[in-house]
């Protein structure tokens, strides 16, 4: 069987012109509020930044659909591109293709582990694929493997709790979407 690709994050360079290039760096600045060492870029959420002169469209795919953060990221990013000197901001979303932690960048996933979040791992399932087998959680404070999960949901429904055996603290995992 073989298997469609997985949409890639949109980059500044897919998005063509200078000026949609310096828009996307302005909106790409705004973070998550929920994880706010993470950049919507570095979240993958921000997908595409076009600009024309002083009108600019974004669009956003929330991490799942009743993502509680996403009206504040998009409040964010209309302020980020408004206080650049952007006029017209409209921020659009979208469900398709649905959010993935692939989409995470490896500089996302290594802020993570700094914060203390143990960052995904694996790749995401897919619709025609196998179910995927889970791997094992580092913990990001000692790298350990013996880990346990506590709790499905943490912090936010993005993570799950896990302890760590080793160290015996606890921390947030973010999972494999």
């Amino acid at each position: 069987m073989t298997r469609a690709p997985l949409a890639t994050p949109a980059t500044p360079e897919a998005d063509g012109d200078a000026a949609s290039r310096a828009a996307w760096e302005v909106a790409a600045q705004v973070t998550d509020p929920e994880v706010p060492v993470l950049t919507i870029a570095d979240l993958g959420v921000l997908r595409s930044v076009a600009s024309d002169g002083d009108r600019v469209r974004v669009v956003l795919t929330p991490t799942y659909s009743g993502c509680p953060a996403i009206d504040q990221m998009r409040d964010d990013v209309v302020l980020q591109l408004t206080a650049a000197g952007y006029g017209d901001v409209r921020v659009d979303f979208t469900l398709s293709p649905a959010w993935t932690t692939d989409w995470m960048s490896a500089d996302g996933r290594a802020k993570l582990r700094r914060y203390g979040i143990a960052p995904p791992n694996g790749t995401a399932p897919h619709l025609d694929g196998p179910v995927r087998i889970a791997m094992a959680v580092k913990c990001p404070r000692c790298d350990s493997l013996d880990t346990r999960e506590l709790a499905r949901f943490g912090s936010t429904s993005c993570k799950a709790l896990y302890e760590c055996r080793a160290c015996l603290e606890p921390f947030d995992f973010f999972k494999v979407l």
